[in-house]
């Protein structure tokens, strides 16, 4: 009796076990030849699996593998068993602008949810509505009018920026100039511009030559939001990531941020006089149309896309797919298509001058110009484009009228071997620089 009981149980397990086994064989096969979206051209082993795809991304090499799978089988692929991406400039309107009798695209819950122990913020409101009254309570403080009374702190900064530089070229030696790398002083000064915009006191870092501590955190906290998402396309790896994070950013920031960051709440008090963003956010009775937390949250958001992205820059198959599909644009792939741009690899700025455009003699005069979106478009448009141009030609021009720059033998960086991790991984940008010859 025993010894049936024993084979019935293990009789039970074997038969689990290799149902267990054959799950995955069987799903692979699915995604294959039966999913939805089997008839959507890409790599076979990205299309039976998330493997390829979650790999690429903790590798930091997703942007590139995606462009080269792109190049070999067409600007609409399958890049996860349920997900499709696009290389087209219609794609443009099609998925981020908001058409007429068509359902607005949403953001994707693996790349943009929110902590459950987190208020949302404008990068994190998934929900249209509440985005949507987000952007209205902070775009008048990103407008054009408000970059002009801006203009003065923003002025400042950079100015800064050219004193900390003229120190250190001053060092050298008969003015041979110095060896420097520029990339961190492009982020001491876009962060120091936006913590005295945002919140009311800069973060110093050009004062003193270095990140403040909270920076330094934030900018490790982005590489790591990669790996958050990687660990979403798993139920169980997203559980315990979530605990990890939590508790390494609660042990990680402890003391800083109710000091240093939490000045969002702390400055609800300010004058409403001063040209800055949050005088936009709180009206003339001093109250705001948000909850503080979301504030907050959106602050520290704003923080890095209104620092770390100025820094680094210093469809017609819609229809067949299934709804829910994850459909995105490969902005990197799309800007160095070669059907869309002569020489796409290469950097070529005049191609943007008006002439180029004009004159059926230039190489440039057919490319396909509004491929390039690097705002976005739509509803989720980048709302600070304009302070983040100003903020680029400001630093160029005064840069270029005060030294003079030449790149250093063996040392030149290579923008196609940089990682991505949600944002693009900084490598040093050394170069020569000396005070400029009249």
């Amino acid at each position: 009796m025993v010894l049936n009981d024993f084979l019935a149980t293990t009789g039970r397990l074997g038969v689990a076990l290799v149902l267990l086994l054959a799950y995955p064989l069987f799903k692979v096969i699915y995604n294959l030849y039966f999913h939805p979206l089997a008839p959507i051209p890409g790599p076979r082993s990205w299309s039976a699996s998330h493997f390829p795809f979650v790999w690429a991304l903790l590798k930091g090499t997703i942007v590139h593998d995606i462009e080269k799978v792109h190049r070999r089988y067409g600007p609409i692929l399958r890049i996860a068993p349920d997900e499709v991406t696009f290389s087209k400039a219609e794609a443009w309107a099609d998925i981020f602008q908001i058409r007429p009798d068509h359902q607005q695209f949403l953001k994707d819950p693996i790349w943009w949810k929110r902590r459950p122990d987190q208020p949302d913020s404008l990068l994190t409101a998934i929900d249209p509505e509440l985005h949507a009254r987000i952007l209205k309570l902070l775009t008048p403080a990103f407008t054009p009018r408000a970059l002009r009374a801006q203009e003065p702190i923003v002025q400042r900064y950079v100015s800064l920026l050219i004193v900390r530089l003229h120190e250190r070229v001053s060092e050298a030696e008969d003015g041979k100039g110095v060896e420097i790398d520029i990339a961190p002083w492009f982020n001491y000064t876009t962060f120091d511009i936006f913590g005295d915009l945002g919140f009311g006191e800069s973060f110093d870092c050009l004062q003193h030559s270095r990140y403040h501590p909270w920076i330094a955190l934030l900018l490790n906290s982005v590489k790591a939001a990669s790996f958050v998402a990687a660990a979403r396309f798993y139920p169980l790896g997203g559980i315990l990531v979530h605990k990890v994070c939590a508790s390494v950013a609660q042990e990680d920031t402890g003391g800083l941020l109710p000091a240093d960051c939490g000045q969002g709440a702390a400055s609800l008090n300010w004058e409403l006089e001063r040209p800055d963003i949050m005088s936009h956010v709180i009206n003339k009775n001093g109250e705001i149309g948000l909850p503080i937390g979301e504030i907050n949250a959106t602050f520290m958001i704003l923080t890095t896309a209104g620092s770390e992205t100025t820094a680094a820059v210093l469809c017609d198959k819609l229809a067949i797919l299934e709804k829910e599909t994850p459909v995105s644009i490969q902005a990197y792939s799309l800007n160095r298509d070669p059907t869309y741009f002569h020489s796409a690899s290469s950097f070529l700025p005049e191609c943007w001058l008006p002439e180029a455009s004009t004159d059926p003699n230039s190489p440039s005069f057919h490319d396909e110009r509004r491929a390039v979106q690097p705002f976005s478009v739509g509803p989720r448009a980048c709302m600070g484009q304009h302070i983040a141009w100003a903020e680029m030609r400001l630093v160029l021009a005064k840069l270029l009228w005060t030294f003079d720059f030449e790149a250093i033998e063996g040392k030149k960086l290579k923008w196609e071997e940089l990682r991505t991790f949600l944002l693009v991984e900084k490598k040093p940008l050394e170069m020569w620089m000396k005070l400029r010859s009249i």
